[in-house]
Formats: C-alpha cells, structure tokens, sequence
C-alpha cells in the first residue's frame, strides 16, 4: 500500500470514528427515530441543551416553508447528538465525540 492510499485510509478511519450518522437515538428506554415529530421526541429525550433555527427549506414538490432547527442532546457518555428537524419532522441524527 502506498504512503498516499494509507494516509487517506487513515483520514477516513478518523473522520468516521469523530461523526456518525444513525437512523434512531436511544433516550432511557425509549427510540428517537427518523420521521418523529418534535413533541414525540421531547417526550421522550426530554428538553434539549441547546436549540438553534439554521433556515428554511421549501417543502417537496410544494411552495410550503418549512423552519430548519438543530436540536443538540448530551453530552451522554462522551457522545453529543445533533437532530436536524425539517418542519418539525426528524430529518437527520448526528453523533458527534467532542474532545
């Protein structure tokens, strides 16, 4: 294996193991999953530390706006969770280990 090729194995080993993307996010003994609204999701993780508005996006195939916001939980065993909800709806859960 070239020096190249190793370095950029290296940098992807990296990059995955400081962010991950997953489809459900555990909170006691209750599943966050992709789709859940936010009053599903509060009931369940609990209010999170931290609550930003990024945007808007237009809704598919309609003129509709619909309000981007990443809600951040943690940090839970050295993890911090990043759910990205798209009018309200759970678009995206990030994992993320922060030093």
């Amino acid at each position: 294996m070239s020096k190249l090729s190793f370095g950029l194995l290296a940098t992807g080993l990296v990059l995955a193991s400081t962010t991950a993307g997953a489809e459900t996010l555990r909170c006691g003994s209750d599943l966050v999953s992709l789709g859940d609204r936010g009053f599903e999701i509060r009931r369940k993780c609990g209010e999170p530390v931290y609550r930003d508005t990024v945007g808007y996006t237009l809704g598919p195939g309609q003129r509709l706006e619909l309000m981007i916001e990443e809600w951040i939980y943690g940090p839970r065993n050295g993890m911090t969770y990043i759910l990205r909800l798209e009018g309200n709806r759970l678009v995206r859960i990030e994992g993320k280990r922060l030093p």
